[in-house]
């Protein structure tokens, strides 16, 4: 793994940077949400940004451009089978070549492994430019979900080769970092996620929200918030209140995200209340309005909702791994289940939703140890992975040039 290194952004100008990406808002996810935040940081700091990106569902025309350090080239997107909220880009060597080449970047840097990262790889390889990755989706653990388990090992060489071809490959957690380089992965660095502190809050807690669930001051809200997918495990959650309403009749359970789970889920828990995709200032109260977050996946490499869940004010039942080991501490900050016990799941969360002061105690300790984790160390981290690549790219031309 790669360690951390002095900060260069003192000594160096700023950076041109092409962020390539299947990803991006206006769509609503994990990694869109990831990639925006870290763009508005980047561009604050000077840096010049291009997104590519696909276009997306519903979008005409030319994207507005908010921030002049930012442009987005956006290319013609298609859906994903069984998946069609999301887009991959149409293969694209050709035109970033064309664009690559009329205006260089310093760097690009690859978030996603479909057809229009493939494409910046390739470009970027014939021009010579740096290129880092960043790994953010275990496909080759997906595959089992979606009946392709057959898949898994050609997905996993496929994402191996992909990334090995990077200059540097960041990770958002340790443990991942460890399994990833077990499996063959070279130049690993952590690169972790942070929380936005002024829009997770426990300020926007709202008893109006509450009382349009059907919730009173005194009543127990849980939620789950994420991708409505068949790696979530939402099921796991939904049983385990089940459970809870066992015990506590008036409790309520929504979940908030969107996917192609959620017919059959709302079909087999009626009692549930799905808001759908949410944005993001409704997600935040919604946040901080819940008593309890069950929070089932196993399928994260890291798991933002977690920590803006936390950031909230609200304490969390989750697996051991990813960011739970990050920043959880079982009984201090979280509840926290082992990986490969998953019936322990429900009696956890039961045990939550019956103590009161335990909720309160973790909630507390739960925003103390989000506010380390604040959004300008991520990006610190990203511009010195992105300077050390850089420099080891210029350093190589040089040296080829002197022999």
């Amino acid at each position: 793994m790669i360690a951390a290194m002095p900060s260069a952004a003192d000594t160096h100008p700023t950076l041109a940077i092409a962020l390539v990406t299947e990803t991006y808002p206006p769509e609503i996810n994990g990694v869109a949400m990831t990639m925006s935040r870290l763009v508005g940081g980047l561009a604050a700091r000077g840096h010049r940004i291009q997104v590519v990106r696909p276009r997306q569902v519903g979008e005409l025309g030319e994207p507005a451009q908010a921030d002049p350090q930012v442009r987005e080239l956006v290319r013609p997107g298609l859906p994903i089978p069984g998946y069609s909220a999301l887009r991959l880009g149409i293969p694209s060597t050709g035109v970033l070549l064309a664009r690559w080449r009329a205006q260089r970047p310093d760097v690009v840097h690859v978030v996603t492994e479909g057809p229009l990262g493939c494409s910046a790889l390739n470009a970027a390889e014939k021009l010579g430019i740096p290129v880092t990755s960043s790994y953010h989706t275990n496909f080759d653990d997906y595959t089992k979900h979606y009946r392709i388990g057959m898949l898994g090992g050609v997905v996993e060489g496929w994402l191996r080769r992909f990334h090995n071809r990077t200059s540097v490959t960041m990770v958002p957690s340790t443990d991942l970092v460890g399994r990833l380089e077990r499996s063959g992965y070279r130049n690993c660095a952590l690169w972790s996620r942070g929380v936005d502190l002024e829009l997770f809050n426990p300020a926007h807690r709202d008893q109006g929200l509450r009382s349009s669930w059907g919730a009173s001051p005194d009543d127990l809200v849980c939620l789950h918030v994420g991708r409505v997918a068949p790696e979530k495990d939402i099921a796991m959650a939904l049983e385990a209140f089940r459970a809870i309403r066992a015990v506590l009749p008036r409790a309520r359970m929504l979940v908030a995200g969107e996917g192609p789970s959620r017919p059959a889920l709302q079909r087999a828990f009626p009692e549930v209340q799905f808001t759908g995709a949410l944005p993001v200032a409704d997600l935040a109260r919604t946040y901080a309005s819940a008593d309890l977050f069950l929070f089932p996946s196993r399928s994260e490499t890291f798991g933002n909702v977690l920590c803006e869940a936390m950031a909230s004010g609200l304490p969390a039942v989750g697996f051991d791994y990813a960011a739970a080991r990050m920043h959880g501490r079982d009984g201090a900050n979280m509840l926290t289940v082992p990986f490969d016990q998953p019936d322990r799941f429900t009696p956890t969360a039961l045990r939550l939703a019956g103590d009161p002061a335990l909720r309160a105690a973790l909630a507390a300790e739960g925003l103390a140890t989000m506010q380390a984790n604040a959004w300008s160390r991520v990006v610190d981290r990203f511009e010195e992975l992105l300077w050390r690549s850089v420099r080891i790219s210029r350093g190589s031309a040089l040296e080829a040039l002197c022999t």
